[in-house]
């Protein structure tokens, strides 16, 4: 059970003591909502954030034999430029060991950066608008981003549905601080991600966000004006999302 339940404009938030409480939470909401969908729809269009804060997310979703996964388009937020292929850093391979490989979607549709990026964005991007995102499980960065929408490069109003974005030092540092990499000079300058408005073209929206660093960033999207300067702000806009908190990521 939830500790706390608050709305924030359209946001729904619920707080757990701790992250595993958290994430399995989250999944029976999520896995809930795919069988509810699935029983309207044959087929339903998935994105999902490839990052530790997930991990209790997958675990959950993963053991739940109920869901068929036969009938899921499966897709990622975002991408590195620069790594090698098959590199363990690329989201695509995260993805691919923590849940794909195990419960099998019917099509995923996995970024390739390692090609002509150009091609790539408009490649990507034609499969994202083909149909509408029924589903998008994500998370927040520390310094507010979603994918890998940083404060200087966020556009609640992008043109795009996909771009190439230069991270900023406090993104990168993050991935150091997740374990991803042993330096801040090992993390890519560049990466290819959806847009907010691409992200919140989603009809259901599961934002996944446990752990003291990210209280700050939790703090303003409850607290803050709604700003590009934290861009997770946009969620209090979305019609229908909720917010999964444990007691470190809470900010009261």
């Amino acid at each position: 059970m939830s500790i706390t339940v608050e709305r924030v404009d359209h946001l729904v938030v619920q707080v757990y003591e701790t992250r595993e409480d958290l994430g399995k939470a989250a999944a029976t909401q999520v896995s809930a909502k795919i069988k509810e969908l699935l029983e309207e729809q044959d087929t339903i269009r998935m994105i999902f954030a490839a990052a530790p804060s997930q991990n209790e997310l997958f675990e959950t979703l993963k053991k739940d034999s109920e869901i068929d996964w036969s009938r899921i388009v499966a897709f990622h937020m975002d991408e590195y430029i620069g790594l090698e292929a098959g590199a363990p850093q690329s989201f695509g391979v995260f993805l691919k060991e923590k849940l794909f490989d195990e419960v099998k979607p019917g099509i995923v549709h996995y970024m390739d950066s390692s090609q002509d990026v150009a091609e790539e964005l408009l490649r990507y991007g034609n499969l994202i608008k083909e149909e509408e995102i029924d589903i998008v499980c994500l998370g927040i960065g520390e310094n507010g981003h979603l994918a890998f929408n940083d404060p200087p490069v966020a556009d609640f109003n992008d043109p795009e549905l996909i771009k190439v974005v230069e991270l900023d030092d406090v993104c990168r540092q993050q991935q150091v601080n997740d374990g991803c990499f042993a330096t801040i000079e090992d993390v890519p300058t560049h990466a290819i991600t959806l847009t907010i408005p691409a992200l919140m073209s989603g009809k259901h929206l599961f934002c996944i966000v446990p752990g003291p660093t990210k209280r700050q960033a939790v703090r303003g999207v409850l607290e803050g004006p709604l700003s590009t300067d934290n861009p997770a702000t946009i969620l209090r806009r979305h019609p229908s999302c909720i917010l999964y908190l444990d007691k470190e990521s809470y900010s009261k």
